[in-house]
């Protein structure tokens, strides 16, 4: 995972890259799920505000919904991790993003979100 990254406590991710935002869950969210074998994401042009449910996840364990760490529209969604959920169990797979957004958050919306390494902590 990039250091760079910003995460919520509910195991969410965001990362600025060029000006638009990854999202997806952690490494941490991915080893507690178990086998992830269905994964259902947004259309893009869908706008989310921080804090809604924008995917949901189903392993062998459980089902899990997944929310917004920043307001935002789908730019575009990762269509190959639908098509096969079980690459996000691939500890070699890199591109384990689900959407990209575009973000208007300001520094308020920021704020309560967590860098990688703190995030590391909390949850080790």
């Amino acid at each position: 995972m990039d250091e760079n990254m910003l995460c919520t406590k509910t195991h969410e991710y965001v990362l600025e890259k060029d000006g638009k935002y990854e999202v997806g869950i952690t490494d941490y969210a991915i080893n507690q799920l178990g086998d992830i074998v269905f994964i259902e994401l947004p259309d893009t042009n869908t706008e989310f505000s921080k804090g809604e449910v924008f995917a949901t996840i189903e392993s062998v364990k459980a089902a899990s919904e997944v929310y917004m760490p920043i307001s935002g529209k789908v730019i575009e969604v990762n269509e190959e991790i639908v098509n096969n959920p079980e690459l996000l169990n691939d500890e070699t797979y890199e591109e384990k993003w689900f959407i990209k957004i575009e973000s208007e958050a300001d520094q308020v919306e920021l704020a309560d979100l967590l860098d990688y390494s703190d995030y590391r902590e909390e949850v080790e």
